[in-house]
């Protein structure tokens, strides 16, 4: 109620003072800006992520900067979406919506992609899509080319199958051909969906591995520590997948012993290490790994939601029950 409150009294602010700021604003100036709160998302503490946001509301007004606040609450906004408050989400975008103009083009794009990831989040693909294809258009007509990465990606993630593969290839296209560095940074997570597309739904696995290992590389080359891990337990899984169960383990374990370097656990790596202990016909040995997985994994909210069935296989085989 009170960040409700914080987000209505702005609201009445930014409309006195909107008009007489509004010619001011470019939208070099507006992506200057944004980069600044950008820095400060954790996709993994959407709520910490929250709480930090709201609190640069007050220096948002003070900059006297529409674009920047109208920015700044959309990304409010997918912090309550990740934590699945799609209501309290929509109600932040309502209030976004309410002061855009076409003086905030970025604000614009960064709305519609918002609008479109809550409404994606809670399986209104049809509406999210149609919201997302906006998002390109604006994007690409503003020369805005991080978020006509962004938009497009989306769109690959919103369209099921081939005609989603198709926007994730349009988007490393747009990516790679782009001299902007925050643009050609999605090429990571672009290589990482394509592979798993053609994972899961083509069943070409060798093409996945090659996809995943350019995510990998991209990531290295970012120097991003726990992009590459997660990128190399995505080589393992199509590994397994190839057939290549020693491998596969082998790489699992590796990544099971770079975590407990750092004290930490990962039920991803505990689940796959069991997966591969029980395609190896060591099925008493990879019970107690997926116990390990289960206890980390089973109140992941997202795969409450989406994966339930996962969680239940789990269990059953931390109990020593046959799949």
């Amino acid at each position: 109620m009170a960040k409700n409150m914080i987000y209505r009294l702005c609201y009445i602010a930014i409309f006195v003072f909107s008009l007489e700021t509004a010619m001011s604003q470019s939208i070099d100036s507006a992506e200057r800006e944004l980069q600044d709160f950008d820095k400060e998302w954790n996709y993994s503490a959407p709520d910490k992520t929250a709480e930090r946001f709201t609190e640069l509301v007050p220096d948002a007004l003070a900059k006297r900067d529409t674009s920047y606040y109208l920015q700044l609450l959309t990304q409010i906004a997918r912090c309550n979406s990740l934590q699945f408050k799609f209501k309290e989400a929509h109600e932040i975008l309502d209030e976004v919506e309410a002061l855009l103009t076409d003086d905030y083009p970025i604000a614009r794009v960064r709305y519609l992609l918002e609008r479109g990831r809550s409404f994606n989040s809670a399986n209104e693909s049809d509406s999210a899509a149609a919201l997302f294809t906006e998002a390109w258009e604006l994007s690409r007509r503003t020369g805005a080319e991080y978020h006509a990465v962004d938009a497009a990606h989306m769109l690959g993630i919103a369209f099921s199958g081939e005609r989603g593969n198709t926007w994730n290839l349009r988007a490393v296209e747009a990516a790679e051909s782009s001299s902007n560095a925050r643009a050609r940074g999605w090429l990571a997570a672009l290589y990482n969906n394509i592979a798993w597309y053609y994972h899961d739904e083509a069943g070409d696995f060798q093409l996945a591995l090659n996809y995943f290992e350019q995510s990998r590389d991209a990531y290295q080359a970012m120097d991003r520590a726990n992009a590459v891990r997660i990128a190399r337990w995505s080589i393992g899984r199509a590994y397994r997948s190839l057939g290549r169960l020693n491998e596969a383990l082998s790489l699992q374990l590796e990544l099971e012993r770079e975590y407990e370097m750092q004290e930490k656990e990962d039920g991803f790596v505990f689940e796959e290490i069991g997966e591969c202990l029980l395609a190896l016909q060591r099925a008493d040995e990879s019970s107690a790994y997926f116990l390990r997985a289960y206890k980390l994994l089973k109140d992941v909210a997202w795969l409450k939601a989406g994966e339930p069935e996962r969680l239940e296989r789990l269990k059953k085989l931390a109990d020593g029950e046959d799949d």
